[in-house]
């Protein structure tokens, strides 16, 4: 008689929901917590012991939010750099992944290597130099003092998870459009890019998210009040005296939501892109 098997707990689907869980509540517990902070008042806010729901909801942190200071202008103007970034990362990527995935290029596996080698130098060690180099262009306090920079800190992860989608499509899919009349720039755009797309809408996302959240080059190279970004704005509600968390909370959130919407609007095309550029690479 056998005896039976004993099920520990910590084993099996239990396990793995609880990762799930506390994945999910990594992820989502400082969101909740600044949405949940932008309703209270100061008094709520600083009363003990604390309440996590906002006993007196309020709309007016969101009101200051947006006229304490030129909230819609930081808003435009990370929305511009952001997609202006985007756009010509997702051009450029997507020329250097096609001739590393299609061309017979010498030493393809070297050019990988720095391509990933590239993208581990910390942002601290280059703003001198892009900074210098900005100055020396006069961009500074323009959008493509942002966009130039932004676009070559996302062309690496943005090329190289091109690549693994480029590989995987076949190459006689585009050698009947050259056939029909295509150059080979043409099959790119016509044939390529739209087969792969949950991997462009995946880089796309990675680096529309990278320009909107950046800090410190945006700190740096624009101090012009009328070219701040949407990170540096915020900083601005804070004085020497008073920290108003609620305010600056409720612009929190107002950055958070198009994030979300763009996240929420692809979902399925960038978790499709990430798996599956994942599991070809």
């Amino acid at each position: 008689m056998t005896s039976p098997v004993y099920a520990s707990p910590w084993s099996g689907p239990r396990l793995r929901w609880i990762a799930a869980a506390i994945v999910v509540l990594n992820g989502f517990f400082p969101a909740l917590w600044i949405l949940l902070t932008s309703l209270k008042t100061e008094a709520e806010l600083v009363t003990r012991p604390i309440t996590w729901i906002p006993r007196n909801p309020t709309l007016d942190n969101y009101v200051a939010a947006f006229t304490d200071q030129p909230l819609l202008k930081f808003l435009a103007n990370s929305a511009a750099v952001a997609a202006i970034s985007t756009v010509v990362t997702l051009i450029v990527s997507a020329l250097a992944a096609y001739a590393i995935a299609r061309l017979n290029l010498r030493h393809r596996q070297w050019i990988l290597t720095a391509i990933v080698a590239s993208s581990m130098f910390p942002l601290i060690t280059l703003l001198v130099p892009i900074f210098e180099t900005m100055r020396g262009l006069g961009l500074l306090n323009t959008y493509l003092a942002l966009v130039l920079p932004y676009t070559v800190l996302s062309l690496p992860v943005c090329t190289l998870v091109l690549v693994s989608f480029f590989q995987s499509i076949p190459r006689d899919i585009e050698n009947a459009a050259m056939i029909d009349g295509c150059t080979r720039l043409g099959a790119l755009w016509r044939v390529v890019v739209p087969l792969a797309a949950p991997g462009v809408f995946t880089a796309g996302i990675l680096s529309f998210v990278n320009a909107w959240d950046e800090f410190l080059l945006a700190l740096s190279l624009n101090s012009n009040p009328s070219m701040r970004t949407l990170p540096v704005g915020i900083t601005l509600y804070q004085t020497e005296f008073v920290f108003p968390w609620p305010v600056i909370s409720a612009a929190l959130v107002v950055a958070i939501v198009p994030i979300a919407i763009l996240i929420a609007v692809f979902q399925e095309r960038v978790v499709s892109g990430l798996t599956q550029g994942g599991l070809k690479g």
